[in-house]
């Protein structure tokens, strides 16, 4: 089977989701050794607090922190972009920030109001200028190595499969080939038809392996792991907009005939108030929300309640060091559960996303004779 189709896709996602990741962007490079090690030190000092901790994990940051010793932050820096009406463009590394406490050319991030947690300019009558942020974050970051390394990995099989074609498959082919069939014949096939799924079937392999791949390598606690990709709601926007896009470009004259004039629909509820195309209507832009908000939040869900049990354990600590310790067996016990019980959401809410784009093809393209 030919999978060069991921090129294209892939590049699309890496244009678009690249430009609307940044708009959850923060200053949130603190991990969970560094929450830790941080209140291990400095628990009597400063309150704990758990809603603070949990937030910082989940949203975007322009660096990616690998660990703290002592009072040391080990962190890789990754590229700032910023374009300035009153100052141009800017490039430089989020090193610059020193961790986000430096000011550099005049840019900072913010500490409160309105833009807290973004960089701004400090303009010269001492107001803050927001800036088109561009910047290739943490989450942009690992979405470019996960597309590289998905293109890579499905391009080596099918040549390999090019090369040996009536050889059994061997390796990763033997290992993804089952999951490639079961998006052909059980997904694609099974929901838009045996005329007409294999149009969309690079799209539906496409999304389905991006969001497992990256459902996964969120749950990795180090680099390259724990950027939540599919966590960030930009993300999942720009992948249902793909869908929403793909369902009304190859939408039939039947499928608009549903929706406006549907027929079996008595007159009084088309007419002289059009209640039931303005629902149906309603439901065209439905769809991709669902698809976008589901996504986004199944998997957001799982890492807070990670981080829920986490915070367990510094909450108790604070009341008796003691309680912390014992806390922390079982907050540990069900992290671990949890961790398991994501191991399966991932793979669900990619089959998921993917039955989902294709019952709404079927819907899109289904003859006049398929709808009765």
């Amino acid at each position: 089977m030919k999978i060069k189709f991921f090129f294209s896709v892939f590049f699309s996602f890496i244009l678009i989701a690249a430009l609307a990741g940044n708009e959850n962007s923060s200053d949130t490079s603190k991990t969970t050794s560094e929450i830790i090690s941080n209140n291990s030190i400095t628990h009597q000092a400063e309150k704990f607090n758990p809603g603070e901790f949990m937030i910082e994990h989940i949203t975007d940051s322009h660096e990616w922190h690998i660990i703290t010793i002592g009072h040391t932050h080990i962190s890789i820096p990754l590229p700032i972009i910023l374009y300035s009406k009153y100052s141009g463009l800017h490039i430089f590394m989020s090193s610059k920030f020193h961790h986000g406490e430096a000011e550099y050319k005049n840019f900072y991030f913010a500490k409160e109001g309105p833009h807290k947690g973004k960089i701004v300019e400090k303009l010269a009558d001492g107001q803050e200028y927001l800036p088109i942020d561009l910047s290739i974050t943490k989450v942009v970051f690992s979405l470019f190595l996960s597309c590289v390394f998905i293109v890579w990995l499905f391009v080596s099989i099918a040549r390999k499969y090019q090369k040996n074609p009536y050889h059994a498959p061997s390796g990763l082919q033997s290992a993804l080939e089952p999951m490639i069939l079961f998006v052909r014949d059980d997904i694609a096939r099974a929901a838009i038809g045996e005329k007409k799924y294999e149009k969309f079937l690079p799209y539906l392999l496409t999304i389905f392996f991006f969001i497992w791949f990256n459902n996964m390598l969120g749950l990795v606690p180090i680099f390259p792991g724990g950027a939540n990709v599919t966590g960030n709601i930009a993300v999942t926007m720009v992948m249902a907009v793909f869908t929403f896009v793909i369902t009304t470009i190859n939408a039939n004259k039947h499928y608009w005939q549903e929706i406006y004039n549907a027929p079996g629909v008595p007159w009084w509820l088309k007419f002289p108030i059009p209640l039931m195309p303005f629902i149906e209507l309603m439901g065209m832009f439905t769809k991709p929300i669902v698809l976008m908000v589901r996504l986004f939040a199944n998997i957001t869900a799982g890492h807070l309640i990670i981080l829920a049990f986490v915070s367990l354990i510094f909450i108790f600590a604070e009341i008796h060091p003691l309680l912390g310790y014992g806390i922390s067996i079982l907050s540990a016990a069900f992290s671990i559960f949890m961790g398991l019980l994501e191991l399966l959401v991932a793979l669900i809410q990619a089959y998921v996303f993917t039955l989902l784009s294709a019952i709404y093809f079927s819907m899109a393209t289904a003859e006049h004779n398929e709808h009765h």
